[in-house]
């Protein structure tokens, strides 16, 4: 497996293949020096460098001490960008699949297309923050090595498939993100139109039976619910969650709170975009303009009528004339009557009267039409509502994800050309632009009414000076922090909450929230996506029956293992002549999605199936088979 990347995802990524999958992996990075860690600045700065001194120290403590140690089963080779000398340096040619996971989405497209042409077979993950963009280059590179190679799927089985996966950390993340920050909020995945909905429910009260929807999907850990707990991870033990336990585990699970799969439902074609709505005509003036501009007609009016009775002229005519003289384009009334003279001066008067009110209405309607199209402050009596800290790739996704749920945002941005503001003005989300670790940001965005912050900048040091600071305003604010290492996330995590035992914080890493997706579509599957539990991730993927003696020719009961996998729908487009029939009937099948949910124990799994299960990182290792080769080699 060869991983290139410029940040903690690479890394991540590349100790997932090596952890869960026991794979070789060469990881491609650039040179040692070439990022420089940000300086803490600001408000809190003695109070967020001594906690960033201390989780550093215990970082480094945990991990042997040494940064640069060889890791065993990876190779290291650093190059400022990965060129077709570096592809071949590392491999590719042999390699069984390549992820490129720059920051750059040009930088990927471009090795990509190389790698590519160097080895046809090669399965490439590729990271691309730009969708639409990215399923083109997924039809592309497919296309390329169908043609490069048409007979290289029947030589190499089953087994192999040189496809491309194009995935986006943000979008893995950011429902992750959502669902940290608001209590009760479900955790969703949405992969190419299928919506999994998972929900994290409490424990229930004494002599009531806990619902267990579709079917449960986790146990949280026992300290869950106590504010001086620590998350579960995969090292916790007995105390720790459980990912898909049996009815056993379920029923004795007492005082647990649960992770159910309540829901699940074709999402069908994503959104529109809202359009800026054009205001109604009486709000582009003033009331004020608009009396004006009322008494402005009446007076024309008055002196059409008036001109009718003095000349006996016919109305039309007659206000066709008062018009002209307002507008001081008609003759003077010289040889006139008197009546018609006094006529004349009066629409000369009202004319002269008529220009700055013109001016006026064409100043405020210009300014009304800038207003819309502005940023828009918080409103005044605003509470309850998400200080979302970031506008970049991340902070850009997770605000789209609170808007689809109606929750009110207030969004805090340094840089007026972040990748998010166009998205703000869209969908209409108040933005205080400013430095967060500057005085009187956060007061701006009314922190002190909020109940949840996100913290979701590319500064790790400005997301922790965020949330230090606002507790201080608020100490039973909700917090979720964006930090760029798991173990920094952990220990951070870990020290803001012993400090403040009776409020929520949540610290999360992206690289951690992403990495499992990425590892899982490099082994050759098609992962769906990821729902966090607590420290853990619990992976849905699509997989083909044929081949993996778990799953062919066993029931839906029998194919079920607790801890590892189990199966939670059947698609029908990969098997049309069982769509819709199952061995006690015909299932509840989700409209337009293919598949049938709700399958009973007695289904027998065929070779020609192709299945969704949800999965533990080490279950789909074991399921692909990987442990088992691994193990028959040595």
């Amino acid at each position: 497996m060869v991983v290139c990347g410029d940040d903690g995802l690479a890394h991540r990524l590349a100790a997932e293949l090596r952890g869960v999958y026991r794979e070789q992996v060469a990881l491609v990075v650039p040179p040692a020096g070439s990022q420089v860690r940000q300086p803490v600045v600001g408000r809190a700065r003695a109070a967020s460098a001594a906690l960033l001194d201390r989780v550093v120290t215990a970082v480094n403590r945990g991990n042997g001490g040494s940064g640069g140690t060889p890791v065993p089963g990876e190779r290291v080779v650093e190059a400022a960008e990965p060129t077709e000398a570096v592809l071949a340096e590392v491999g590719v040619e042999r390699a069984a699949a390549l992820a490129l996971v720059y920051d750059d989405d040009e930088t990927n497209i471009r090795a990509a297309l190389t790698a590519r042409r160097l080895n046809p077979r090669l399965r490439i993950v590729l990271r691309l923050y730009n969708r639409r963009l990215g399923q083109h280059i997924e039809e592309l590179l497919d296309q390329a090595a169908e043609l490069a190679d048409p007979d290289a799927q029947e030589r190499a089985g089953p087994g192999v498939d040189a496809s491309t996966t194009v995935l986006s950390d943000a979008d893995t993340a950011a429902p992750a993100l959502v669902a940290t920050a608001l209590v009760g909020t479900s955790k969703v995945v949405d992969a190419d139109g299928l919506l999994l909905r998972a929900v994290e429910r409490r424990p229930p009260e004494p002599g009531q039976v806990a619902d267990p929807g579709l079917c449960t999907l986790a146990l949280l850990s026992a300290t869950s619910n106590d504010p001086a707990g620590s998350e579960g991870s995969e090292d916790s033990g007995d105390q720790g969650p459980q990912l898909l336990p049996d009815a056993a585990a379920v029923a004795a699970a007492t005082g647990r709170g649960t992770v159910v799969l309540e829901q699940v439902s074709y999402s069908g074609p994503p959104l529109p975009a809202v359009r800026a709505r054009v205001p109604p005509f009486a709000s582009l003036f003033s009331r004020r303009l608009r009396w004006s501009l009322a008494g402005l007609v009446a007076a024309v009016v008055a002196l059409a009528v008036a001109l009718t009775v003095v000349t006996e002229d016919h109305p039309l005519h007659a206000t066709y004339v008062t018009l002209l003289d307002l507008f001081a384009i008609n003759e003077p009334a010289h040889n006139e009557s008197m009546g018609r003279q006094i006529l004349q001066l009066l629409s000369g008067l009202v004319g002269l009267l008529l220009l700055p009110v013109l001016l006026a209405a064409v100043l405020e309607a210009l300014g009304t039409f800038r207003t819309a199209s502005a940023l828009r402050k918080p409103p005044r009596g605003l509470s309850g509502h998400v200080v979302l800290l970031g506008l970049g790739k991340i902070g850009t996704r997770v605000l789209t994800r609170l808007r689809e749920l109606h929750i009110p945002v207030v969004c805090v941005e340094a840089d007026p050309e972040a990748r998010g503001m166009a998205t703000a003005r869209r969908l209409r989300v108040p933005v205080v632009l400013g430095d967060v670790t500057q005085e009187g940001v956060l007061e701006a965005a009314k922190i002190h009414r909020a109940d949840v912050l996100l913290a979701l900048t590319s500064a790790d040091t400005t997301n922790l000076e965020a949330v230090l600071y606002a507790r201080s305003v608020r100490p039973d604010l909700r917090a979720v922090l964006r930090l760029y290492d798991d173990d920094f996330a952990t220990a951070v995590y870990r020290t803001l909450r012993t400090a403040h035992p009776g409020a929520l914080t949540r610290s999360r890493s992206v690289s951690h929230l992403a990495a499992p997706a990425f590892a899982g579509a490099m082994m050759g599957r098609q992962i769906l996506g990821a729902i966090p539990v607590e420290r853990r991730v619990l992976l849905f993927a699509a997989v083909a029956v044929g081949g993996h003696p778990q799953l062919e020719g066993k029931t839906v009961g029998e194919a079920f293992r607790a801890g590892a996998w189990r199966v939670l729908a059947l698609d029908t487009a990969a098997s049309p002549e069982r769509a819709g029939t199952s061995a006690e009937g015909p299932a509840e099948e989700v409209p337009g999605a293919g598949l049938v949910w709700d399958l009973p124990d007695t289904y027998v799994l065929r070779a020609e199936d192709r299945v969704v299960l949800a999965a533990t990182r080490r279950g789909l290792a074991e399921l692909l088979g990987r442990r088992g080769r691994e193990r028959a080699g040595r």
